[in-house]
């Protein structure tokens, strides 16, 4: 799997995650940039679009819980209003390090 990095830009976390989107999950690897968050979705046949979102962009960064018992849930509110939920590990060190790029 490989993005298209604008110049200067550097990978600073990248893992596996679920994109959460109008009630169905998408796998793929969430990606943070020096410059910008990018979703990139596994490729399984299926049409889905990579999300990439901006550090200007960004209103809120939240938790939740997409299960009972399951505490890995992201979302990142944009200041148009969505929401982009990603199920991730570590969500605290995502956030932490989200928050520190705006």
């Amino acid at each position: 799997m490989k993005i298209d990095m604008n110049p200067n830009e550097m990978v600073i976390k990248a893992g596996e995650s679920n994109h959460v989107s109008n009630g169905s999950t998408i796998k793929g690897k969430l990606i943070l940039t020096n410059q910008r968050i990018y979703f990139k979705p596994e490729t399984n046949g299926q049409p889905h679009s990579d999300v990439e979102i901006w550090p200007d962009e960004i209103k809120d960064v939240m938790f939740y819980n997409n299960r009972l018992l399951f505490s890995n849930g992201l979302n990142i509110v944009t200041k148009n209003g969505t929401e982009n939920k990603f199920l991730v590990k570590n969500r605290s060190d995502w956030s932490e390090l989200i928050v520190r790029m705006c």
